[in-house]
């Protein structure tokens, strides 16, 4: 019996230690992953670039690349900070915006026009060049077309300036399958554009009038930073796409170029320093938990909404 009771407080024991250990672990864990965010965000701080030799003449470029989204690398706050930090570098001879983007958002994409235009404004003496690789498309192009010039490669592919807004229908299909919708709101527009319902077509006019407000913010752009340069044609603001070649013809670009060219021969500043920030980890990481964060909340309002 006694060796019974021995038995168990040792294996009690055991089992103690064990517990022990794996929590000790488990904060040991905890805390390396914290110390390697914290060193994370003190060696990237706000944001990085590569800077060769910020102390001589050169030409600063700044990579607009992707989606142009909040959540994005090719965000407003990213982009005009980085066109800041090229702007306030009294070596840097111009700068020179490199595109490769099919579009995005309006709002990002108006928010970088405008700094544009702010800054060369504030400095006269730096030419903003903007240079299109595969795409500048739709927001792409609309960022471009702030530029003092637009270099584009005879097959990149330039414009679509128009808007879009996108949904589905299933009504047919609900019908089919015998299925209901039933949805209860307050507002009469509070369900616009619900792929379980049919079109409203007063609806549908409300939404046409705002996309054609949209688009006629995006021309207006457009014609402010183009000027005489754009060639009268119908066909200019239809969402239309053309080759870098033929909207050099429309005067949608001002001629064939890359990066490397402009600065030479346009800046005449040969060597090209990358200005572009890039969001850190931790930055990252807090918009990923945001968003995911906003995601759930819409979801909550949604079946509030709903129910």
């Amino acid at each position: 019996m006694d060796n019974e009771v021995i038995e168990k407080v040792l294996l009690a024991n055991v089992q103690e230690q064990r517990r022990a250990r794996r929590w000790a672990n488990f904060w040991r864990f905890v805390t390396f992953g914290l110390l390697a965010v914290v060193l994370m965000t003190s060696y990237f701080g706000s944001g990085s670039h590569m800077v060769a030799n910020p102390t001589m003449r050169h030409t600063a470029m700044i990579d607009l690349h992707g989606v142009i989204d909040y959540n994005s690398p090719a965000s407003a706050e990213l982009i005009n900070d980085s066109l800041r930090e090229a702007f306030k570098n009294t070596h840097a001879a111009g700068i020179i915006l490199r595109i490769n983007s099919p579009g995005g958002s309006p709002v990002q994409s108006g928010m970088v026009y405008d700094e544009i235009r702010r800054l060369k404004a504030a400095h006269q003496d730096k030419p903003v060049i903007a240079v299109v690789e595969d795409m500048a498309a739709s927001g792409g192009y609309y960022i471009a077309s702030a530029a003092d010039a637009i270099y584009v490669d005879k097959a990149s592919l330039v414009g679509s300036i128009g808007v879009r807004m996108d949904s589905f229908g299933f009504t047919e299909a609900m019908k089919r399958m015998g299925i209901e919708r039933r949805i209860l709101t307050a507002g009469e527009n509070k369900a616009i554009l619900d792929p379980f319902l049919p079109v409203d077509p007063k609806q549908r006019a409300l939404l046409q009038l705002m996309i054609n407000d949209i688009h006629d913010q995006f021309i207006n752009a457009v014609k402010q930073g183009r000027g005489d340069r754009l060639k009268p044609s119908p066909e200019i603001f239809s969402g239309m796409v053309w080759t870098g070649a033929k909207s050099v013809e429309l005067g949608l670009a001002d001629g064939l170029g890359t990066v490397d060219h402009v600065a030479r021969e346009v800046i005449k500043a040969e060597e090209v320093i990358d200005y572009t920030l890039q969001p850190n980890f931790a930055e990252r990481l807090v918009r990923r938990i945001g968003a995911s964060a906003g995601e759930a909340m819409a979801r909550a309002m949604m079946r509030w909404s709903v129910y």
